[in-house]
């Protein structure tokens, strides 16, 4: 019957389902595209996706730009900062007991749009210890976080998020050419953990591993001066990050939540 959503053969609801996707696409694409683009990526008719994404601006989630494209909607924000600050206390337990182990600060990053944002954070004890603002939102070519996240991606769509986001030097090891960033992508990918070494700050060295999901958007990472944080540290590190991100991995399953 026309009006009335029809559930899918998986038991859930088609439109809803095609509904997240587009926004999912959206993301994907930087924030914005135009319906073409949509129908390109999702393999929908034109005519449905016009009639999903209407309702979606009518409703706040998407909005019309001037430019005639869409984008996300301010809605989505407030949804996101929720959702962030719950991921953040399920993963508090993990990052207390890196804390405890590695004797750095440690990090909880999620990939959002095409930058990494902060969601949680648990500083170390010592006096001089790395400290970043939760909800600061840091580019991904030059971050821990960011390249092991960006080890999880097509390289397809790696090299559209460097072309809207730039690689900015941010210190004089900030790797700046693409190419050599894919060749260190790929050995993030075969060692299963990227390493900043002062590549966002002068000094201070990360080590970072994705959280193991479906669809990994998320990140675990320790972090402190590179005098403290030497290349033993970083090797005697990762396996504790890599048991912590199987641990909230499981946590997040058993929530129906995937990272």
């Amino acid at each position: 019957m026309a009006g009335v959503a029809q559930p899918d053969r998986s038991g859930g609801v088609q439109s809803l389902d095609r509904a997240f996707a587009l926004l999912e696409h959206m993301a994907d694409a930087g924030g914005d595209v135009a319906l073409s683009e949509l129908a390109v990526r999702s393999g929908l008719p034109l005519p449905t996706i016009h009639r999903i994404v209407r309702t979606l601006v009518a409703s706040g989630y998407v909005r019309q730009l001037p430019s005639r494209r869409y984008g996300l909607g301010p809605r989505l924000i407030g949804l996101g900062e929720a959702a962030s600050r719950m991921l953040g206390e399920w993963a508090r337990p993990q990052l207390a007991q890196l804390v405890d182990q590695a004797g750095e600060t440690a990090n909880l990053a999620m990939l959002d749009g095409d930058a990494v944002v902060y969601v949680a954070q648990v500083p170390s004890r010592h006096s001089m210890r790395m400290f970043t603002e939760v909800g600061r939102r840091v580019p991904v070519h030059c971050t821990g976080v960011g390249k092991v996240l960006l080890a999880q991606l097509p390289p397809a769509q790696v090299q559209a998020m460097l072309m809207r986001a730039g690689m900015v030097a941010q210190t004089p090891h900030t790797i700046t050419d693409p190419d050599r960033l894919a060749r260190e992508l790929d050995r993030v990918r075969h060692q299963g953990y990227a390493v900043d070494d002062a590549e966002q700050e002068v000094g201070v060295r990360c080590v970072a591993v994705a959280v193991p999901g479906g669809r990994s958007t998320t990140a675990l990472s320790v972090s402190g001066p590179e005098t403290r944080v030497t290349w033993a540290v970083v090797e005697r590190t990762v396996p504790l990050l890599q048991q912590a991100a199987a641990a909230l991995a499981g946590q997040l399953a058993g929530r129906g939540v995937t990272a």
